[in-house]
């Protein structure tokens, strides 16, 4: 847990501080013990970020967050959060506020200094502080969750909280380390070129591992070349000694290794020879579960192991794992091992429950053309001599391939061989390509109709495979049957 002087924060973020009625020696006493976006997450000896956002604005919640023990909020409306603080019933002099022209920068320049700190202390005394970083088009939690998995078995590990790989979560991610932390582990996503640079910019990795370039955010990139310039970011933001991480499978991908200022490690999925790290000889349990061959440096031999996540696409990702944790120092047979335990650590990827008989794979957290045939992969070989059902929502942010991007899905979902389909609004084209391929189609005008069609229509048996992007709501759909079973 990250400790800090009131006055520290105020230097490192670059703020002017608004002391709380008091002595100066109550302000010199102030601690700070965590940062906050969220006033309904703030503990006490918290600091709130108050940060404007699409539909709210934080400073309407800072006296919330003085009232859950907030010490001190970090502000650009002064004025503003004085008279919420009286609208509510407190002394606009109550709490501690700190203006700045840009909350969401400040967020910034604050991680940036305490992790230099934290560097520059634990050299001090001879530690080393790893931050190992991964970004691409799909796989990116589940590769840092993988990662936290073989690195907290070694050392006391940060990663982040869900999908905190933006200008907002990244900063609160690095800001949860402190002394005692060994290994930070971040997650970098972009929906425009510098962004991940930004990000780089306050956390520069050791490690930094690209998994997969694909069609993600076009409406941000233009086309596949643009999402690699902007992935490519992270390979340019690692430390002068640091170690890039790249999928060989994936052109561009591995192109990406000549940007490296350091060591380069690649791994295959395919069993590519010319890789560091490669999986072959890669089998399918009956939960589809990869078993693998794991060929490392410095195995002796390869390790027979079995993922504890199904699909074969996260080899790709317990290989980008492997070659992060590598690079971070570990022993390869300790790697190997943590591999062989790892589990899915977050909701709605790959996840496969029994519901009334029927054996549910909840993919819904979001998609993009890689990931929505990844998971139809998944329901054929989960799915394989049952009936195979579907409900799929739109794939948002492909920009001008939007329409072309759906077709192609719906003809995959009839190659797949999946019998009924539930489609969410935005997919006229999937439906129709579905339905062209025979496949029966229901088209629902919201997540509720969904799940209304798939409660009368599942039966003992069946496989279904629920994917689409956030904001469909497909995830609400496992949600309410995971809640069933309970």
């Amino acid at each position: 847990m990250m400790t800090r002087n009131l006055l520290e924060i105020v230097a490192m973020c670059g703020g002017v501080l608004h002391a709380a009625q008091g002595t100066a020696d109550s302000v010199r006493a102030t601690t700070v013990t965590g940062v906050f976006t969220d006033s309904r997450k703030v503990a006490p000896g918290g600091l709130f970020v108050a940060i404007a956002g699409e539909h709210d604005d934080g400073h309407q919640f800072v006296p919330a967050a003085a009232r859950a023990g907030a010490v001190a909020a970090l502000v650009h409306d002064l004025d503003g959060v004085r008279s919420a603080l009286a609208d509510a019933g407190l002394a606009p002099g109550s709490l501690n506020l700190i203006t700045v022209s840009d909350t969401v920068e400040a967020l910034g320049r604050l991680a940036r200094a305490h992790l230099a700190d934290l560097r520059e202390r634990a050299a001090e005394h001879g530690r080393a502080l790893t931050v190992a970083a991964m970004t691409g088009s799909v796989g990116k939690t589940t590769t840092k969750d993988l990662t936290r998995q073989i690195l907290a078995a070694q050392a006391p590990t940060i990663a982040p909280a869900a999908s905190f790989n933006n200008e907002i979560g990244l900063p609160l991610t690095v800001l949860r380390a402190d002394e005692t932390t060994r290994f930070l582990i971040l997650e970098m996503g972009a929906s425009a070129p510098g962004h991940i640079a930004y990000l780089t910019s306050i956390a520069p990795p050791d490690a930094a591992a690209v998994l997969v370039v694909g069609h993600a955010h076009m409406d941000g990139f233009g086309s596949l070349d643009g999402v690699a310039r902007a992935k490519a970011e992270i390979i340019e933001g690692l430390l002068p000694t640091g170690t890039a991480v790249v999928n060989l499978d994936d052109e561009r991908a591995a192109a990406m290794g000549e940007l490296a200022p350091g060591p380069v490690l690649t791994f295959s999925a395919t069993g590519d020879a010319r890789a560091d790290l490669r999986a072959d000889l890669v089998e399918l349990d009956d939960g589809a579960h990869p078993v693998i061959d794991l060929h490392l440096p410095g195995l002796s031999a390869p390790a027979r192991v079995r993922l504890g996540l199904p699909g074969v696409h996260n080899v790709t990702n317990a290989l980008g794992a492997a070659g992060l944790a590598l690079a971070a120092g570990v022993r390869p047979e300790a790697v190997a091992a943590a591999l062989g335990r790892a589990v899915s650590e977050s909701p709605h990827r790959m996840d496969v429950f029994e519901a009334g008989g029927a054996t549910v794979i909840d993919d819904a957290y979001n998609a993009n053309p890689d990931s929505m045939r990844a998971g139809l992969r998944g329901l054929e070989r989960i799915g394989a001599g049952r009936r195979k059902l579907a409900v799929l929502g739109e794939m948002l942010e492909l920009g001008g391939e939007s329409e072309a991007e759906h077709a192609s899905l719906g003809e995959e979902v009839g190659r797949a061989g999946v019998s009924l389909l539930a489609c969410l609004p935005g997919t006229r084209a999937l439906s129709q390509a579905a339905a062209d391929a025979g496949v029966g189609v229901h088209d629902a005008p919201d997540a509720a109709d969904a799940l209304a069609w798939l409660r009368a229509t599942l039966a003992p048996g069946d496989a279904v495979l629920l994917k689409g992007s956030h904001g469909s709501g497909v995830w609400r759909i496992a949600d309410a049957l995971r809640e069933e079973t309970k």
